[in-house]
């Protein structure tokens, strides 16, 4: 490389060797996503992936996200290995309400300046989110953007792809009243209502209370309950769907259960589910007090302990839970589907 052009570009703000070495930190994290599929390295102007085989009518899916204004956490509390995991979920999670596996994976990182062992972290944890989905993480990319970002600052979002055969995808076209609603239980925010979350917990203004261990947290602060990752639900959903026949399945993200549950139910059906059976989380509880947020509000904004739901007939309830709690998920009946214009009823 010419060193006076490299020079010029460094005293512009964008170090290239920064980004050289960034790459070489973060392969190794990359070599273990790489599954059967993958037919190129990473270097390359583009990702190769070989579709499996088998399939009558393979459909492609697709999903793209990132992970909000959580970023602005992982930043104040210098932690970034885990944010990653968050992204990867974000993507996968949709997908996998239809049926999808998931195939392969790509990152996209904004950052006010390339620091190659934060840029490595960020990867880490992207990668293990691709290990715990099945994904193949195949490309990328670090674009380093001084004097339109902070140099402290990232973003980080990504996209995913996955497979299903045509006749397997599921579209609530069978759902029916009588069927159940089944909730697997999440690991707490995951990654939407941060935007409130800054507000009620001043973490905009790095509010020293963040980082006290609350009793009600089960002595963990704040910040560390806030900055847990995104459970991915892949591989529970991809062994159910093996054996128990899915009417739906609703990713609660953004907009809470008001807005993700009716994504999942057909037209003249609603989900009927008492609040009281609904497994809040003990940060959820300390949002509301802290914030004085209305019960509503709450689950408009929420997943409120519930990561996502599956509706299944009520003669799989028993087989559903049961393949579910032997892969990992705390679940448990949280509803029913009635004959009704509102597709999600709380009561």
């Amino acid at each position: 490389m010419n060193n006076s052009f490299s020079e010029s570009y460094k005293a512009a703000g964008v170090d290239v060797t920064a980004g050289y070495k960034a790459v070489v930190l973060m392969k190794s994290h990359i070599a273990r996503t790489v599954t059967s599929g993958v037919v190129s390295s990473i270097g390359g102007f583009g990702g190769c992936f070989a579709l499996p085989l088998g399939m009558e009518e393979p459909v492609l899916v697709s999903g793209t996200d990132g992970c909000g204004t959580k970023v602005k956490l992982a930043i104040l509390m210098d932690k970034h290995d885990t944010i990653g995991i968050d992204a990867v979920a974000m993507c996968v999670n949709d997908i996998i309400c239809c049926g999808a596996k998931p195939l392969f994976f790509l990152d996209y990182i904004a950052c006010g300046k390339n620091i190659p062992e934060k840029i490595a972290a960020i990867v880490a944890g992207v990668a293990e989110g691709c290990v715990q989905s099945g994904a193949a993480l195949i490309g990328g990319e670090t674009a380093e953007h001084p004097g339109l970002m902070p140099v402290e600052d990232y973003d980080l979002a990504g996209f995913a792809v996955g497979i299903v055969d045509k006749k397997d995808i599921i579209d609530n076209s069978k759902m029916e009243a009588g069927n159940v609603v089944i909730a697997l239980s999440s690991t707490g925010i995951h990654s939407n209502g941060f935007s409130l979350c800054r507000k009620v917990f001043d973490i905009d203004n790095n509010n020293p209370d963040l980082y006290v261990a609350k009793e009600e947290l089960g002595g963990k602060t704040v910040a560390e309950t806030l900055l847990t990752p995104t459970r991915i639900y892949v591989k529970s959903i991809l062994a159910l769907i093996e054996k128990v026949s899915v009417k739906g399945i609703s990713h609660i993200t953004g907009g809470g259960f008001y807005e993700n549950i009716p994504r999942s139910i057909p037209d003249g059906l609603g989900a009927k589910i008492n609040i009281s059976d609904v497994r809040v989380l003990p940060i959820f509880d300390l949002i509301a007090k802290t914030g004085n947020i209305p019960e509503r509000d709450m689950f408009n904004t929420f997943n409120m302990g519930v990561g996502m739901s599956v509706v299944v007939a009520k003669e799989d309830v028993d087989t559903a839970l049961e393949i579910l709690r032997e892969n990992g998920e705390d679940a448990y009946v949280l509803g029913e589907i009635i004959e009704s214009d509102e597709k999600c009823v709380l009561i």
